[in-house]
C-alpha cells in the first residue's frame, strides 16, 4: 500500500471513531470529548479526565492507540485494523477501552 492510500484509509478510520463516539453522546451513553490535530485523535472522559489518544503512523503505516491499559499497533489486513500482537481488532479494542475507561459498556462500530 502506498503512503497515499495508507493516509487516505488512516483519515477514514479516524473519523469513523470520531464519528461513533459522536453518535453515542447524542444517545448519552458516554460523556467524551474528541478533538483532532491532524493525524492525532485525542478522546477525554469528561468524568475522570483520563484520555486515549488514536495517531496515525506513516513510515509505519499503523494506527497506535495510547490507552491507561497500554500502547497498541494496528495494521491494515483484508480491510481490517488488526493488533500487530494478538491480532485483535481496532473497534473491537477501543470499545474495551473506552468502556474501561469510561465506567460504561460502549460498542464502537464504523
Amino acid at each position: 500500500m502506498g503512503e497515499s492510500e495508507f493516509l487516505a484509509q488512516a483519515e477514514a478510520t479516524l473519523n469513523a471513531i470520531e464519528a461513533a463516539l459522536d453518535r453515542l453522546n447524542d444517545e448519552d451513553m458516554t460523556d467524551v470529548e474528541c478533538s483532532r490535530s491532524g493525524n492525532v485523535l485525542e478522546i477525554e472522559f469528561i468524568d475522570n479526565g483520563s484520555k486515549i489518544i488514536v495517531n496515525s503512523q506513516a513510515a509505519m503505516q499503523e494506527l497506535w492507540v495510547a490507552s491507561r491499559s497500554g500502547g497498541y499497533h494496528y495494521k491494515q489486513k483484508d480491510g481490517k485494523w488488526l493488533n500487530t500482537r494478538d491480532g485483535s481488532e481496532l473497534f473491537y479494542s477501543l470499545s474495551e477501552m473506552v468502556s474501561a475507561q469510561g465506567g460504561s459498556p460502549v460498542v464502537l462500530a464504523p
